[in-house]
């Protein structure tokens, strides 16, 4: 770990961060290569994953891409109810996408190959964090190790979705932005300008990045100059993007992303102070070390508030006194909630004060030094949260993702506070915090790979078990699931169209989405496939409120519990079917 100076974080002059990096090349190499071999450690044993939730989308759309390189979405699936066209189905730009379908022609589309070409920019983010951090505090290490063993960051990264390289992009445009302020590079801040549009068609969130360095500027530079110029370069790829969507699709895609989420929001029926708890508990939980490294912040009056807090929220959302919501599943989900709700307070309770106590450092960090680095931090923390729980579509951990480098960086410069009352303790104290949120992230991520391989088995299984069919194989659900099921030859049910016959089978999975129950008078027989999960922790699970990629399935990310096994029914369709309207 880089060695200590006596000096507040946040106040070296570009001349003294040089000198600093200068005096400490050889312990930045050794952190450099230290931080690669734990990235890969950490995420080489998931590299046979199966593809899981959305990973299926953009492997489809990059097939396409290889067949079509300027038309990514233009193709038609069923994802959610109806056969529509991928463009109307997907809230995400395709810059992942073309990335998958370069990784797919080299290396073909096997889970490992795609999974290993992913690790990339899982690698780039995490020394791209410790470089940027290196410029906040001089304890970059813990900040790039916070954020690689969260267990947000963690398990994304263990998928081929657009999220962790969108963050890779993210944190390199920023840092190159800070570094070309700074020391007046102009080929850094085009760079910069350029990596900002790639992070934006990567995922539409990394729009975000031009107002955040944009105040970033304003409070460096003090005056408006040339360096404004280059903010224009994404504005104008962005508004290209636009109109080669519009003509290839009939719509801008990146207007129609933006349009989506109100409508969203709407159907789910949430207060504010439901919003704003969950996305505590989603912020805390993802970044787990802002509850691990309490005892090193000091502020110990804050930090009870915190926790105080904490126990309050976490009670009043297990017994209903704070309502998820109006709809069939967020009432049976609270149901579920208040039948373990002693275990389920306890989890909130860490979870709410994590994310109670990444706003409040935040927030302190520039109460004890305004200066324009604490404010680019408290921008990007609080507006990452702001966008979460009350913009987004749905809370989600992939939401909370672009938090999570700051946060760390935040609670570096926190701990670099207290070293004079830790002493020699710290390093020891802090390997230790760090240490129990990379178990606990190694355990999630295990979990979330258990639930998309049992997805995988499931597939093979029932259509083994099918093979001797006379009918068609059909299944509702979709996700890594559907991938498989598609692979198997079974084919994914219309249900506004539904096309089943007597003596065909239909596969109803239990815990998916676009699930919908088969009247009882058109099902001759019925057959039941369990598949264990023994990691007893589950990233989607209602019954123990576990909601990692939607909190529709429950106000945490991660629940610990005993995980029931995923359920798949067999339904023998009778003679009435096909006879009968459905649904």
């Amino acid at each position: 770990m880089p060695p200590v100076r006596e000096k507040k974080p946040g106040t070296s002059s570009p001349q003294e961060k040089r000198e600093i990096v200068s005096s400490q090349d050889w312990s930045a190499r050794r952190s450099y290569l230290l931080l690669a071999l734990l990235t890969l450690a950490c995420l080489l044993p998931f590299c046979t994953k199966a593809f899981h939730v959305d990973d299926t989308l953009f492997v489809r759309a990059a097939q396409n891409i290889q067949r079509h390189p300027t038309n990514p979405y233009g193709f038609e699936l069923i994802w959610d109810t109806t056969q529509k066209s991928m463009s109307a189905i997907t809230k995400n730009p395709p810059l992942a996408c073309y990335y998958a379908a370069l990784v797919g022609t080299i290396a073909g589309w096997s889970e490992a190959a795609l999974h290993l070409g992913f690790l990339l920019p899982a690698l780039v983010l995490v020394l791209a964090t410790y470089r940027l951090a290196s410029r906040f505090t001089r304890l970059p290490l813990i900040a790039a190790c916070a954020t690689l063993l969260a267990p947000g960051l963690l398990t994304s990264a263990t998928s081929v979705m657009c999220d962790t390289m969108m963050l890779a992009l993210w944190v390199v445009a920023t840092l190159l932005w800070v570094e070309g302020l700074d020391e007046n590079k102009r080929s850094y801040l085009l760079a910069s300008g350029i990596l900002i549009a790639a992070c934006a068609v990567t995922k539409y969130f990394g729009v975000a990045l031009i107002p955040l360095l944009l105040a970033y500027g304003g409070a460096r530079k003090r005056r408006a100059g040339m360096w404004l110029l280059y903010l224009a370069v994404p504005l104008v790829l962005l508004v290209a993007y636009q109109f080669w969507t519009k003509a290839l699709y009939g719509q801008g895609l990146l207007l129609n992303a933006a349009e989506f989420a109100p409508t969203q929001r709407a159907s789910e029926q949430t207060s504010v102070l439901t919003k704003l708890v969950v996305g505590l508990s989603f912020i805390g939980g993802c970044m787990l070390p802002a509850v691990t490294f309490i005892p090193l912040v000091g502020k110990r009056k804050l930090m009870l508030g915190a926790v105080g807090a904490a126990i309050l929220a976490a009670v009043a959302l297990s017994l209903g006194w704070i309502s998820l919501g109006a709809t069939q599943q967020a009432v049976r989900l609270q149901h579920a909630i208040a039948d373990r709700w002693p275990i389920m307070a306890v989890q909130l309770t860490m979870a709410i004060a994590g994310g109670i106590v990444i706003l409040v450092l935040a927030a302190a960090n520039w109460w004890q030094q305004r200066n324009a680095e604490n404010l680019l931090l408290g921008l990007w923390i609080f507006g990452t949260f702001f966008f979460l729980a009350f913009l987004n579509w749905t809370i989600n951990a992939r939401s909370v993702l672009p938090l999570i480098p700051a946060a760390a960086i935040v609670i570096s410069q926190q701990v670099e506070l207290q070293r004079e009352r830790l002493g020699q303790h710290l390093i020891k104290v802090a390997i230790l915090a760090l240490g129990i949120s990379g178990l606990v992230a190694v355990w999630v991520a295990s979990a979330d790979a258990t639930l998309a391989n049992a997805g995988r088995s499931a597939a093979a299984i029932l259509r083994e078990n099918t093979r001797a069919e006379s009918g068609n194989v059909w299944f509702q659900g979709h996700w890594g699931f559907q991938y498989y099921m598609e692979a198997a030859g079974a084919r994914p049910l219309d249900i506004e169209h539904p096309q089943f016959r007597p003596g065909d089978t239909v596969i109803v999975p239990d815990n998916n989405i676009e699930i919908f129950p088969i009247p009882p008078n058109l099902v001759a027989s019925t057959q039941l496939l369990e598949v264990p999960l023994n990691d007893h922790i589950t990233t989607i699970q209602w019954e123990l409120g576990a909601g990692f990629y939607s909190s529709v399935w429950g106000p945490l990310p991660f629940a610990a519990g005993e995980v029931p096994p995923e359920r798949y029914f067999l339904l023998h369709m009778g003679a009435m079917a096909g006879t009968v309207a459905w649904p």
